[in-house]
């Protein structure tokens, strides 16, 4: 089974806002050759922490086979509720969770691998996660004039 890091970051401006998110996937080859792949996007208005999972689907979503996946986020919020909260959320059926639409698409996507959940400190110089941060903010910069945001009208 292949193993893949990914790494993922999502930004809101004036959460909730203009938002962004970024995933950036490493693969190493049996000769050790480093392949990567960025995955980003954004939406006119939304929350951090659902551009911080929406990071994870999509880096997930992307992988063509079962693979061994550590991933690696700064977000407590993802990262804990993976490792602590989920299976307690899934026994309640997710009653007066937050981004339901979400968490359910993310056991989807994940149901084929191994994934492990990684906690980076955000801003700490973690070379891919302060790669994912700068890509995030600016897909969600994008938005920033936008009209569909009715957070700034």
């Amino acid at each position: 089974m292949k193993q893949v890091n990914i790494y993922t970051d999502g930004s809101s401006l004036n959460n909730p806002g203009p938002s962004g998110w970024c995933a950036l996937l490493e693969y190493r080859d049996a000769n050790n050759k480093l392949y990567t792949k960025e995955l980003k996007g954004g939406e006119a208005h939304s929350t951090n922490n659902r551009m911080e999972l929406k990071a994870v689907i999509e880096g997930l979503k992307v992988l063509n086979e079962p693979c061994k996946v550590l991933l690696h986020s700064d977000s407590k919020y993802v990262v804990d509720s993976i490792k602590l909260y989920l299976q307690g959320w899934i026994k309640k059926n997710f009653k007066e969770i937050k981004n339901v639409d979400l968490w359910k698409e993310y056991i989807e996507e994940s149901k084929r691998h191994e994934v492990m959940m990684v906690w980076v400190k955000a801003h700490a110089g973690h070379p891919q996660n302060e790669h994912c941060d700068k890509v995030a903010r600016f897909e969600a910069s994008k938005f920033l004039n936008s009209k569909d945001d009715p957070g700034l009208l």
